[in-house]
C-alpha cells in the first residue's frame, strides 16, 4: 500500500510497491513512463502495443531488477469451433503430453548455467552471514534463478495460448500440487524417510509449472477447461479400458496385459484424460486382487485339481 503523503510504503522487506492511481504516458515505440506516488515519473519498457488500461499497478524488485506490472483483465481467446478435445498428462520427465501425440517440455537452465549457479552459492556459504559479499553472491544466484522462472512463465503463456486457440475442450488431470510437494521431514520425534529424495522430487515438480499452465489456460479459455480425476489414468488401457498395474512396464512404456496394446505411457494417460476416463473407485474392468489379469487367471488353473465325471 501507499502512503500518498510521503514516500511509498514498501512490502516484503522493501521489494514491492502497490498503487491504485495509474497515470501512464507513452514516450516512444518501446518506452513509457508511469507516475509512482512519492517517487515521480518512472520510465519502463512497454511490452504491449498500446498503453495499459489498468486500475492498479505493482512495482517489484526481484533478482537485482525492477519490474512494473499492471492489473489488466485480458480478453478471452475465442474457441476455434472445431469440436476437438485434448487431454493433457503432466509429469516430471515430460511436462505435458497431449492426446494428439505432441510432447511439450518446459525449458530449464542448461548444464553450463547450472554450473554457473553453483559458484555464487558456494562462495556465499563461505562468507559471513549478512555481509555485503554474501548479499552480492545471493543476488547473482537469484539472477540465474529468475532467468529460469521467466522461461517457465513464458512457456506457460505461449502453451496456454496455443491450447486455447487449437481446441474447444481442454482436459487436465486434477492434480493436488500442494499435497504432492509436501515436505517429508516429519517431526523431531518421528523424522521422515528419504527426505533428500523427496526434496529433489518437490523441486522437479515445482519447476514444471503445472499449476501456472492450468491457471493461465483457464484464464484464456474460461468455461472450456475441465478437470479429470487422476485415479487409474496411467494404469488404464486407452484401447480396451483394462486396468492393471503390471501394464505400466516403465516410465515411458505401456503394454496392456489384456489386449497387448502398446503405447507410450504418457500418451496412453493423455488419451484417457481426453476421454474423461478417471475415477476414485476401481471399476469392473480391472485386474483381480494382487494384480492378476484375466489371462493369468486362466493360465494358473491346475488341471489335476479338476473333478472327473
Amino acid at each position: 500500500m501507499f502512503d500518498t503523503s510521503g514516500e511509498p510504503v514498501l512490502n516484503a522487506k522493501g521489494r514491492q510497491v502497490h498503487a491504485r492511481q495509474v497515470l501512464v504516458q507513452k514516450l516512444n515505440k518501446k518506452w513509457a513512463q508511469v507516475k509512482v506516488p512519492g517517487c515521480g515519473w518512472v520510465k519502463f519498457r512497454n511490452t504491449r502495443p498500446g498503453l495499459p488500461d489498468a486500475k492498479s499497478f505493482r512495482v517489484t524488485y526481484r533478482a537485482g531488477k525492477w519490474h512494473v506490472a499492471f492489473a489488466v483483465i485480458p480478453d478471452p481467446v475465442d474457441a476455434p469451433g472445431n469440436g476437438e478435445t485434448v487431454g493433457i498428462d503432466r509429469g516430471v520427465a515430460i511436462t505435458a503430453a497431449l492426446s494428439d501425440g505432441r510432447v511439450l517440455n518446459c525449458p530449464h537452465l542448461s548444464v553450463k548455467e547450472r554450473a554457473k549457479l553453483r559458484k555464487p552459492q558456494r562462495r556465499a556459504s563461505r562468507t559471513g552471514k549478512g555481509s555485503l559479499l554474501c548479499k552480492a553472491e545471493h543476488t547473482e544466484a537469484a539472477r540465474l534463478k529468475a532467468k529460469e522462472a521467466n522461461r517457465c512463465k513464458d512457456w506457460c503463456e505461449k502453451t496456454s495460448t496455443m491450447l486455447a486457440r487449437s481446441f474447444d475442450t481442454i482436459r487436465f488431470e486434477k492434480l493436488h500440487i500442494k499435497h504432492m510437494t509436501r515436505s517429508a521431514r516429519g517431526t523431531v520425534d518421528e523424522p521422515g524417510k528419504q527426505v533428500s529424495q523427496k526434496t529433489g522430487l518437490n523441486r522437479a515438480i515445482l519447476a514444471q509449472g503445472w499449476g501456472l499452465l492450468r491457471q493461465r489456460t483457464e484464464d484464456k479459455a474460461p468455461g472450456r477447461v475441465e478437470d479429470v480425476p487422476t485415479a487409474y489414468t496411467s494404469l488404464r488401457c486407452s484401447d480396451c479400458h483394462w486396468i492393471d498395474k503390471n501394464s505400466r512396464k516403465s516410465q515411458a512404456r505401456f503394454v496392456c496385459s489384456n489386449c497387448g496394446f502398446t503405447c507410450n505411457a504418457d500418451l496412453n494417460a493423455s488419451n484417457n484424460v481426453a476421454a474423461g476416463q478417471g475415477g476414485n473407485s476401481r471399476p469392473r474392468h480391472s485386474a483381480g486382487a494382487g494384480g492378476m489379469t484375466r489371462r493369468s487367471l486362466r493360465v494358473s488353473v491346475n488341471p489335476s485339481n479338476a473333478i472327473s465325471p
